[in-house]
């Protein structure tokens, strides 16, 4: 998901009589040293069928720059981790068809990380779903990330950076994690 710094989401609100409330694309100074949009992975955590068990959260990690195979497989083991740590044994994960989500490298990983757990007979699986092109409907954590934009949306000026990330963390009630990026060795 991007967050955009700058691109106001597109919303409806109402407005007092004679009064015309409008949200205006900002443009970032050219000393501006944040970037424009916020690129971050997240997690819609759920158990339908026991609510009480586990209630829905979503889990961030924001990217430094932008999301590509070798930042992207680094994430999947950190959300195993929690759920490990909850008891869980297996993670649906939808996803579309970014590049970064349908790369050989990040295959690969899954596929070494499914069948390490498989010997090892204790992890967490992962189980991908590939939603077709150009259907977000289908994906649940999709509504959450358009409220959101709503949510934290500044009318009257420009969010850093360091704002924005700190506002979602905020709307999502989860921590602020360390941003994923590029290590030397990766870059």
């Amino acid at each position: 998901m991007w967050w955009s710094r700058v691109t106001p989401p597109s919303l409806h609100a109402w407005a007092e009589a004679g009064e015309v409330l409008r949200l205006i694309e900002q443009t970032p100074a050219k000393d501006d040293p944040d970037r424009k949009a916020l690129a971050c992975y997240g997690l819609l955590v759920s158990c339908p069928a026991a609510p009480a068990s586990l209630p829905e959260q979503i889990w961030l990690r924001f990217v430094d720059g932008r999301p590509v195979s070798s930042i992207t497989t680094p994430y999947p083991p950190w959300c195993c981790e929690k759920l490990e740590k909850l008891g869980k044994t297996a993670l649906l994960m939808v996803w579309d068809n970014a590049s970064w989500h349908i790369s050989n490298e990040v295959r690969a990983w899954i596929r070494s990380h499914n069948r390490a757990v498989r010997e090892q007979g204790q992890g967490v699986r992962i189980l991908l779903c590939y939603l077709p092109s150009k259907s977000p409907w289908l994906n649940r954590i999709e509504p959450h990330w358009v409220h959101g934009k709503r949510n934290i949306v500044e009318p009257a000026g420009r969010l850093t950076a360091q704002e924005l990330a700190d506002r979602v963390c905020a709307h999502f009630s989860c921590d602020h994690e360390t941003h994923l990026g590029l290590t030397e060795k990766a870059a």
